[in-house]
């Protein structure tokens, strides 16, 4: 038969190894070809209109058909389609896009570089870390700290930094990455202890921990604002202002893994904003180009910068960089998806619909399956639980995210299954009733699986 004959489904079948897919659901109800994207929607092969509620991988933040980034990806195709930011040169854009990043970077930062995705600039910043500690003399600084439920990546060192158990299948960690406490006090807080009391308690395990480690080993700690792959773990309150002065104790620079959080996300311009963070280095990506183009920085403070600089001098350079880093293309739809945001009231309208999306989110805590509802901004989970209670989870054989996210596909809207939970991130220009409507399917899929599940585990 003529290959373009077949089904889309049938061709991705036999040429296709798929990533982070739950194999068994695949192969028992087949992918999803996607044809064209009508703002917050996608539409497939055989006409089927899904509502995006996980903005593709949190980054479409702008829908699938704004023609304003598509214009300018084309404008500056035209004038200058491509280069690197070696040897000391550079493009327009790429220079205008560092400076609007500095702009409105949520801590004062120095300068700026680009890379490809937040997994290369998280894997940059390991190699500067280390590069500056051994040019000061302090080689043996070299451990990561990291928390459990973490994502900063796929790229080795990246996945390393990934405190899930997936990362076993590589043979990841190594020892030098200190897994630190999860701040998911919903799941993790003893009896009794408040928020507070337990953004204390894991204040204190990490100062113990770096005492047990050495001080002198540890080259810095990266932390999300609100963890996203994890499950949109929002940390208490009082977290980052508890944890910080024990790191800033013992110098131990902070990485603010922005990649999910930052240009809104949160209901704050920068999730580091939303929890309080005093970052040395900032790590962007996903929003910043609405995911148009691969993106993403390494935004480093007075102090990182001028470290960094004398290492490097060491070398006469800084010898990392990757040749396709601040494409001038990739830049210019940057700069573009950054002033929609920021200046075309998107921005605004995130803040208006979070309070939608979260009343709404919250209020299916009350289902007879569902452990917590938490978010914040246009981020939230659902967790569900076979025990209010106890807080038991299902058994994993049950597939209960994947359950929950093909009944909704079925119904036209695509959320995240993540282990027994569902995720939800909708684009930035996602309106109330969208949201409302998002929220009810939601209740009517919890309604059917619960239904099912009753009866298979009774």
């Amino acid at each position: 038969m003529n290959i373009a004959a077949q089904s889309w489904e049938r061709r991705e079948a036999t040429s296709f190894f798929h990533t982070f897919t739950d194999l068994p659901s695949l192969k028992t109800d087949g992918p999803v070809i996607i044809d064209h994207g009508e703002g917050p929607y996608i539409i497939d092969t055989v006409g089927r209109r899904y509502f995006e509620g996980n903005s593709g991988l949190w980054n479409m933040t702008l829908g699938f058909s704004e023609r304003r980034l598509s214009d300018a990806a084309l404008k500056q195709y035209q004038e200058f389609p491509g280069y690197h930011t070696f040897f000391g040169r550079n493009s327009k854009p790429t220079v205008e896009l560092a400076e609007r990043m500095l702009k409105l970077a949520p801590a004062p930062m120095s300068r700026v570089f680009f890379t490809n995705s937040g997994s290369e600039a998280n894997e940059s910043i390991v190699k500067l870390l280390w590069m500056m500690w051994a040019a000061e003399g302090r080689p043996e600084r070299r451990k990561l700290l990291t928390r459990k439920n973490a994502y900063h990546g796929a790229t080795v060192m990246a996945s390393a930094l990934t405190g899930k158990d997936y990362v076993k299948a590589f043979g990841l960690p190594g020892p030098e990455i200190v897994t630190l406490d999860c701040p998911h006090a919903w799941r993790f807080a003893l009896p009794g202890e408040g928020d507070d009391e337990f953004a204390a308690r894991l204040a204190a395990n990490l100062e113990t921990r770096i005492l047990q480690e050495g001080p002198e080993t540890i080259a810095g700690m990266f932390a999300e604002p609100v963890m996203g792959a994890g499950g949109v773990i929002v940390p208490p309150a009082t977290y980052f202002a508890k944890i910080q002065p024990v790191l800033q104790r013992y110098g131990i620079p902070l990485i603010a893994d922005e990649v999910i959080c930052g240009f809104g996300r949160t209901g704050s311009l920068w999730g580091t904003l939303a929890v309080g963070q005093q970052p040395d280095i900032i790590v962007a990506s996903k929003s910043m180009s609405a995911g148009y183009f691969p993106m993403g920085a390494v935004m480093l403070s007075a102090d990182i910068d001028k470290r960094a600089t004398a290492a490097s001098e060491v070398w006469e350079e800084f010898p990392h960089g990757f040749t396709t880093g601040g494409h001038p293309v990739g830049c210019a739809i940057s700069l573009e998806a950054i002033r929609i945001i920021t200046e075309e009231g998107v921005f605004e309208n995130v803040k208006s619909v979070s309070e939608t999306f979260q009343s709404g989110l919250r209020a299916l805590a009350d289902h007879p399956m569902i452990g917590e509802a938490r978010g914040m901004g246009l981020m939230g989970a659902l967790e569900t639980v076979a025990d209010k209670k106890t807080k038991q989870s299902f058994s994993g054989d049950l597939r209960i995210g994947e359950r929950i996210s093909k009944e909704a596909r079925d119904r036209g809207f695509i959320i995240r299954p993540l282990g027994s939970s569902v995720v939800l991130a909708p684009p930035f220009i996602s309106t109330h009733g969208q949201i409302e409507e998002l929220l009810a399917v939601l209740k009517e899929v919890l309604d059917v699986v619960y239904g099912t599940v009753k009866g298979e585990v009774a």
